[in-house]
This record gives C-alpha cells, sequence and structure tokens, in this order.
C-alpha cells in the first residue's frame, strides 16, 4: 500500500476535526461521514443512534470495523450570577487539559458564543492560590467573549443549561508529519478506515471478508458500539487510538495492537491474526496492554453480540489532552487493516 494513502487519511481527519461533534452533539460531523463514503462510491446509511454505517462489500464471513467521530467538550450545568458557565463534562474531558483554551457554546437558539475556559479569578497578579488550585469544573468556567455581568445579560444572549460547549481542536499537521490536534481520538481512525475504503475502490479488490464499518456517536460515553451489528459478523475490530505512555512500546509512528485493556483481554485469536498481518505486511507495530481504556467493541459484546473482538490503532500521545500522532502511525495501521482482509497487492 503507499503512503499516499496514508496522506489522504490525515487531510480527511484534518477536514472532520474542524467540524465540532462532543458526544451527544454529532449530526454535523455525521453528515460529512457519510457524505465521504458516498463520494467514494459506497453506500452508507445513518443509523437511529446517529451513527453512520458503511458496506464496503467483499465475500465470506462478515468483519464489522468501528471508529467514532464523537469527542470529548462541556455542557453548561449553570450559567453563574457573574454571566459565566460552568461546565459539566461530556465523556473523559478533563478540567486541566481544557484550561486556558478557546471554546464555542452553540445555543439552541441557533447562536454560537465564543469564549476562553479559565481558572476563576486566573490573573496571576490577583490570585495568590493559582497554582495551588485543583484544576475541577467547579474551579474552572467559561469567560464568555460578550459584555456580560450577570446571568440575566448571559441568558439575554440566548445561553441556558443544557447548551453545548466545544473546545477548539488546534489541529495541526507539521512538516515532518506528526499530527497534533485535540480530539484524534477517534477522528484520526475515522480517516484511516477513509483511506482504507478509498484504496479498496481505487485498486478494484474485493476483500476476502464481507465488511462493514460502523462510525458510532456515543463512544465517549460508552454505548457507541452496542448496536447496529449487521447479520453475518462473526468479528468486530475497533480501530480507536493507540496508546503511548511510560511502560507501554508503541510510538506515535507506530501500529498499536491492544492484546488487553481494563476490559479484559482481546480474542486471543483475532490478536494473533492482527499481529500476523503486520508481519506480513512490514507494518511497524508494537502489542500493548492499556491500563485505562475501554472501546466500542467492548461495548458491541456488552450488548450480547456473539463475536470474536480485537483492537489496534495509530499511536497518539497524551490521550485526552493535545494529542499527537504520525502519517507512519497512520500507514501502519492501514496495512495491518489491508492485511487482515487478505487484499490482493498488499505489499
Amino acid at each position: 500500500m503507499e503512503r499516499t494513502y496514508a496522506e489522504y487519511a490525515a487531510r480527511q481527519a484534518m477536514e472532520l476535526l474542524a467540524i465540532d461533534s462532543p458526544t451527544g452533539f454529532t449530526a454535523r460531523a455525521a453528515d460529512w461521514v457519510q457524505r465521504a463514503f458516498e463520494e467514494l462510491g459506497y453506500t452508507a446509511r445513518r443509523t437511529a443512534k446517529g451513527g453512520v454505517l458503511v458496506d464496503l462489500g467483499g465475500r465470506g464471513e462478515g468483519l464489522l470495523l468501528e471508529a467514532h467521530a464523537d469527542t470529548l467538550g462541556g455542557m453548561v450545568a449553570e450559567v453563574k450570577n457573574s454571566g459565566r458557565l460552568r461546565l459539566t463534562p461530556l465523556g473523559g474531558m478533563r478540567a486541566e487539559n481544557g484550561e486556558a483554551e478557546n471554546v464555542r457554546v452553540y445555543t439552541r437558539g441557533g447562536r454560537v458564543l465564543e469564549g476562553t475556559f479559565q481558572l476563576c479569578n486566573a490573573s496571576i497578579h490577583v490570585n495568590g492560590q493559582y497554582g495551588d488550585t485543583k484544576r475541577t469544573f467547579d474551579s474552572c468556567e467559561v469567560v464568555l467573549d460578550e459584555d456580560v455581568k450577570s446571568a440575566e445579560e448571559t441568558r439575554t444572549l440566548g445561553v441556558e443549561v443544557g447548551d453545548v460547549v466545544c473546545f477548539e481542536p488546534r489541529t495541526r499537521l507539521t512538516a515532518s508529519g506528526y499530527i497534533k490536534s485535540r480530539f484524534l481520538d477517534d477522528k484520526l481512525s475515522v480517516g484511516i478506515l477513509l483511506g482504507l475504503a478509498k484504496y479498496l475502490k481505487d485498486t478494484g479488490t474485493v476483500p476476502q471478508r464481507h465488511v462493514y464499518l460502523h462510525v458510532t456517536v456515543y463512544e465517549e460515553v460508552g454505548h457507541g458500539g452496542a448496536a447496529n451489528v449487521p447479520q453475518g459478523v462473526t468479528e468486530a475490530i475497533s480501530v480507536d487510538m493507540g496508546c503511548v505512555g511510560e511502560g507501554l512500546q508503541c510510538t506515535e509512528r507506530q501500529v498499536s495492537i491492544c492484546a488487553k485493556d481494563s476490559g479484559g483481554p482481546y480474542s486471543y485469536e483475532v490478536v494473533g491474526k492482527l499481529i500476523d498481518a503486520a508481519r506480513r505486511t512490514g507494518a511497524d507495530y508494537a502489542v500493548d496492554v492499556y491500563p485505562y481504556y475501554g472501546s466500542d467493541v467492548e461495548a458491541t459484546l456488552s450488548a450480547g453480540h456473539d463475536l470474536r473482538h480485537g483492537l489496534i490503532g495509530a499511536g497518539v500521545y497524551a490521550s485526552h489532552g493535545y494529542e499527537r500522532s504520525h502519517v507512519d502511525g497512520v500507514w501502519n495501521t492501514l496495512k495491518v487493516l489491508a492485511g487482515y482482509l487478505e487484499a490482493d497487492g498488499v505489499r
């Protein structure tokens, strides 16, 4: 497989990263995903939950590849007397990782207001306890870029409890091939699935499995992959971020194959076949155990579906923060996926 498919995947991911889509607020992102697969010539449909299900064709037993387009974010929990906003997190968003980031508040009336997520009393020259204060969603707040000084004035702008707050992703692709952004988890993997779909279409390859893709929209709260498994599927693989950190082998330039996470071991058979695919295609890979992690495919199993499961992904550093990966990690992930499908012409 040529590296150009990894570069295409990275570009597609960057387009998707520009669309705000914290879990529960994903319609625009799902629209983009559906159109992107349809433009490649595939049939894509929306599920009742809001995800996108794609049929890549093929022959033999069914294989489901899962990635997710929902991200972390926030929701207005209180319009404070000062006119500022207290948030509750969507998914595993951490207050420490969002501090001093620009945000967008989406009101029910259709307005989009800008602001910044700051520590309460954020001026170091005023707050003598600045460095000692634990960052939480109670000790931090959204300061709107509007002239408001009371809850009434903020509500006049249309802001109310339940409005969604999106953090700026700050996406960059460096000259050296590093991809930096919030929410690479898991929009980078959606780009990877688009790269795989384009590769199959361009080469006219018919996979040795009947392959389906499910881009879910509730992974960050644990039930994204719980439904919509097509008939005949016997295996499901989550294509999600690979963990990079102390005690693990994977780097951002590799594909990570997960043997076990906090939900338990993945299918020994599937993990073995993923390793074989990596070796066969010359992919640079690492096998790791993730200590604090859960995936879409575990939600699929928990929902009662009888199938074998696995998890792979491009290595991502600083997960749930300002994340970093590399085009080489994307490329190695694509090699493993193509090899797993036993696609003709894989080198």
